[in-house]
């Protein structure tokens, strides 16, 4: 039967998602690092100026299905939007390319490999090392990487598979640890003890059995080994991952400068464990300094390496 106070459905629901909105916002603080906004901003009410909100909604959207969440509840559940705005956006993201269907639900889109691609290619630092790196893997025989520090990880931008050993699993475009890797510490050798001590803090396992075999070594003192062989490193000019970003893999990194000497990026050496014995690593450290010395003088960069 007809009641003239009844309010009508669409209106109750409104009403409801704008109430669960303000709640949301009243329980989860601001985001205030800049870095995080994207990664965080499906989690945090983030200070935007009028539009820019749905922008940094949709690329929540973007960043959550990169991280495994393949459908719209689960998008809702996990961005805390109202299910009519994840329908909405999720529809315009896939409308541009930035989302598709796959058999398994949502997917990154091809728009995202476009852009990808074309970013890559516009770091100089890529293009200037392409045939730099391509000396070290002829000559080496193992897998050569490329990276640079970004949003607190390292990030891969490019990868030469080896010609022997098994296949590790970094790959272009993958984040990894900045203090568990080989690549990682070289990009770390300017930042100094205090930021080394820092970063280890913030990237170690809660769980002990989980940490590296170097830190569950030097046990307690976990923290202030790393800082020393963090100091090690920095006179050397290079750094190693001893297994302790993936079983049975080491490597031999070195860091790139830029023009004002900053370091721009590093390369590394990387290999299964019966290709990599003390005495090769060491016999590689010179090696991937060289390369790398020849990539920072065509980046510009004048001074001793």
């Amino acid at each position: 039967m007809w009641c003239p106070n009844r309010v009508p459905r669409w209106r109750r629901r409104r009403a409801g998602e704008r109430a669960a909105c303000h709640e949301r916002k009243k329980r989860i603080p601001h985001c205030t690092n800049v870095s995080h906004i994207v990664g965080c901003v499906s989690e945090t009410s983030v200070s935007a100026p009028k539009g820019a909100q749905t922008l940094l909604n949709g690329l929540g959207l973007v960043r959550w299905v990169q991280r495994g969440v393949a459908d719209l509840p689960g998008l809702q559940r996990a961005s805390g939007l109202p299910r009519s705005t994840v329908h909405r956006l999720v529809q315009a993201l896939r409308s541009e390319g930035y989302l598709r269907d796959a058999p398994s639900g949502l997917a990154l889109g091809p728009t995202l490999i476009e852009l990808g691609f074309a970013s890559l290619h516009a770091n100089p630092l890529s293009s200037v090392a392409a045939p730099h790196l391509q000396r070290l893997a002829d000559e080496v025989l193992d897998t050569v990487h490329l990276a640079v520090r970004d949003l607190g990880s390292v990030l891969y931008l490019a990868k030469i598979p080896g010609q022997r050993g098994a296949e590790m699993r970094s790959r272009v475009g993958l984040r990894m640890p900045l203090t568990r890797t080989g690549i990682g510490k070289a990009l770390l050798l300017q930042a100094g003890p205090e930021r080394w001590a820092e970063l280890w803090r913030e990237e170690s396992p809660a769980d002990a059995t989980a940490a590296s075999p170097a830190a569950r070594v030097a046990g307690d003192d976990a923290q202030g080994d790393f800082v020393a062989r963090m100091e090690h490193y920095r006179r050397g000019g290079y750094s190693y991952d001893m297994e302790e970003n993936e079983p049975g893999i080491r490597c031999v990194a070195a860091p790139v400068l830029d023009a004002l000497g900053g370091v721009a990026g590093a390369i590394s050496v990387s290999a299964t464990a019966p290709y990599m014995p003390a005495d090769r690593m060491r016999a590689l450290v010179p090696v991937v300094q060289a390369v790398a010395a020849d990539i920072a003088a065509d980046m510009g960069y004048r001074g001793k390496v």
